[in-house]
């Protein structure tokens, strides 16, 4: 089921667009007009890639819905121009070779299982997105990233355990617990493009 509109969508990922723009001049993006449900809380990452590769530039995001969603489409945009410390801070010179895609999240939802071998059979792959919490190391991968990268949700449970920077078979050996959420996504075509509904 649609939460959000085509419309609200392309407005996300054009408002992240010019907070994108604004944070790389170092300038204020000034007053953005919103529909009132970007008043409403929820969680939102804001994805940077390269184009035409494809190669991630920066994504930070708020899995969880502790601000409304302007805000959160704003921080984030801010924060993966800027302060992802996996790249350098995006600088004028790229911003035409860059695109931008917004996730706009549910709540994530913790899966309930007794054995560790009933995990995969619980997360489908391109709905579900994954965070892992153990011993206060943390992870999330977005629904739309084991589809990119062709995993099963074997794969993406070991992959979630790298992000959280803990073993890859950490799940199968370890009690963790395990969020699921999905997300709307929106994103441009090409630099400045036509945006279009990922999922």
């Amino acid at each position: 089921m649609k939460s959000f509109s085509d419309e609200e969508g392309e407005l996300a990922v054009r408002i992240a667009r010019k907070v994108v723009e604004s944070a790389a001049k170092k300038k204020n993006p000034g007053e953005i007009d919103i529909p009132p449900t970007f008043k409403e809380f929820g969680g939102v990452f804001t994805t940077l890639s390269k184009f035409p590769s494809g190669n991630l530039r920066g994504c930070i995001g708020f899995s969880e819905p502790v601000m409304p969603i302007l805000s959160a489409i704003i921080r984030s945009a801010q924060s993966a121009a800027l302060k992802d410390t996996r790249f350098r801070p995006v600088h004028v010179d790229e911003l035409d070779t860059i695109t931008i895609s917004v996730s706009l999240l549910t709540k994530p939802t913790r899966v309930l299982y007794d054995d560790q071998k009933e995990l995969p059979k619980l997360i489908e792959v391109g709905k579900h997105g994954l965070i892992l919490k153990r011993n206060g190391a943390g992870g999330l991968l977005l629904p739309q990233v084991p589809v990119e990268q062709g995993w099963n949700s074997e794969v993406f449970l070991n992959q979630v355990c790298v992000k959280a920077g803990l073993p890859h078979k950490t799940w199968k050996t370890k009690k963790v617990d395990i969020f699921t959420f999905t997300a709307e996504v929106f994103e441009e075509t090409e630099p400045h493009g036509p945006i279009v509904r990922k999922q």
